[in-house]
Parts: C-alpha cells; structure tokens; sequence
C-alpha cells in the first residue's frame, strides 16, 4: 500500500510526504508540544503556528468561542517571531524524519518576503506556507487573500525571496476563490491549501457586546467543511498544482472525501483540541479504507468524485 504524495512535482526539491495527512496551521504549535501523544513522525507533515517577522503578544482576551459544530478563534498571530522560531524550534525538526512546513504572516509584501529571506537554508524547514488571509496595511486592511493583484504579488515576492517549496493558503472570504487560485498559481505557488477560516462573531448577551475581545473571529470545525469541499473542488478543477485540504475534517471519512474532490492531501486543524490524536486516527483510518477497498496507491482516490 502506498501512501506517499507530492505536493511539489515541478520544484528542484519537490515535497514528498510518507502520507497525505498533514496538521493545520494554528492548532498544533510547534510539533514539539504533542510529541507525549502520539508518534507524530507518522505524519505526513507537520505545518506549525503562523510566524511573523518579530514576535507578537496576540489579541486581547477572550481569544476562542466554542459554536455549534465548531469553534471561532482570533488569537491574533500569537507568535515568538522568526528569529525565536530558528533559534529555538528548527534544531529539534532537524532532528525529525517529518517534513515541517513554517505558515507565515505579514502586513506588507515586503514583511512576507522577509520572513521567506531569513527562513532560506534553516536545515529542519521543508517548506513555506504562505497566510495571505491576514491584512493589506497598505491597502486599508483588506485581505491580501481578497484580490488576485495582492494575492500574486505576495505569491511573488516569497517566490523570489527562498528556494523552498511554496504553498500559498487562500482565504474563503472571497467571491472568486478559483480566480484568485489561477493567479497564485500563476505567480509560481507549488501547492495551494484550501482553506483558512470564515470570518464569523458571536454576541455574549448578558453582557450586550461582542464575546471575542478582537470582536470578529475565524469559524472553524465540522461547521465549514461543505465549505471547504467545495473550495477544494472548485480549486481543484481550476488550477493544474496540487491542493491541500483543509476545513472541518475530523474523521478519516472526511478526509477522503476531501481526496476525492481533488485534494492531494489534507490538514487535519480543529479536531485536534478535543482529539489530539486526530491526525493519527485519521491516517489509520484512510489506510482502513484502502485496505477494505482494495486500493494500492491513495493517489487513485485524488479527484475521483467529478
């Protein structure tokens, strides 16, 4: 049975992964912290916690609310910065067979290409992920993920800024998902992840005001994934670079799903808080399926479901 993927078939280095499950940026720190779990070099990869180009003290309290059938957070980058994150956190994913991919996070172009800069040659980092839901400073605090010029232009600039593998994670607050994917692409994404949370709020009434000290979060959990699937699947069908799955997946049913509309491999997010074992039995689960099934490559499953 073979379930190792690609997810960078035209880059020098590429980015083969053992398996197609990966975790989600934000929900499973550093890699580091589970390790007492489960034996996360099982993974197919790890992508760790948005970093920023200094340190950030994150969003005021509370940061997270519990809905129904998932979660809304605005944790606001809470990050030690790229510097931190090379000192402190490279020398131990050195150390792993587990590619780790670092998700970062900018307010200008130019913060995006620097983070890429300082990451180049860090022995331990497979690869960039690349956040473009945060906002555009320059462009009033609109979304980079929002528009295909912002979009390409910082698909671009990290592009020119590392020899890494460079996927690009695009935001669902958009109309136009599979022409903003077209652009990335174009701008020379390897692989594209979709997608990062829903812009959502909840009202605490007692107190008569917003319960997220930010006031907005991001929503995400079972709640998003028809959402995402069919992201996924739009995408999937726009664009000829891999796609990676992301949004509400908690059992291994829904990770293959997600396959079969087009993804290359999935990353598991939510699911981990109530289950930190999630990414393990999700995996286990898919290869349950392909035994049952009598499936020899999980490459077969990618993009059955036209």
């Amino acid at each position: 049975m073979d379930l190792s993927v690609q997810l960078a078939p035209k880059h020098k280095l590429g980015l083969k992964l053992s398996n197609p499950v990966m975790t989600a940026s934000g929900t499973f720190g550093y890699g580091i912290e589970s390790a007492d779990f489960f034996d996360i070099q099982r993974l197919g990869a790890i992508v760790c916690k948005g970093t920023t180009l200094k340190s950030r003290e994150g969003n005021p309290q509370p940061r997270i609310a519990e809905t129904p059938c998932g979660a809304l957070n605005s944790i606001g980058l809470q990050n030690i910065g790229v510097k931190a994150l090379i000192r402190e956190k490279a020398p131990v994913w050195a150390t792993w067979r587990v590619p780790v991919v670092v998700n970062i996070a900018g307010e200008t172009v130019e913060e995006y290409a620097a983070i890429a800069r300082q990451l180049e040659g860090v022995v331990g980092v497979s690869a960039i992920e690349v956040n473009i839901s945060c906002p555009n400073v320059k462009a009033g605090g609109a979304e980079f993920g929002a528009d295909p010029e912002s979009a390409t232009a910082v698909t671009a600039a990290v592009k020119a800024a590392t020899s890494l593998p460079v996927l690009v994670k695009l935001t669902p607050n958009t109309g136009n998902i599979a022409g903003i994917a077209r652009a990335v692409a174009g701008a020379g994404a390897d692989a594209l992840t979709i997608i990062n949370t829903l812009k959502g709020m909840v009202i605490d009434i007692q107190k008569r005001r917003p319960l997220l000290g930010a006031v907005t979060g991001g929503l995400s959990g079972p709640a998003i994934k028809p959402v995402a699937l069919y992201m996924v699947h739009e995408v999937a069908h726009a664009v000829k670079v891999p796609v990676v799955g992301c949004g509400g997946i908690t059992t291994a049913d829904d990770a293959i799903e997600f396959l079969m509309a087009g993804a290359t491999a999935v990353q598991v997010g939510t699911a981990s808080f109530a289950n930190p074992r999630a990414p393990l039995d999700i995996l286990e689960g898919i290869e349950g399926f392909m035994e049952r099934e009598g499936i020899k490559s999980v490459r077969e499953l990618v993009g059955v479901a036209r």
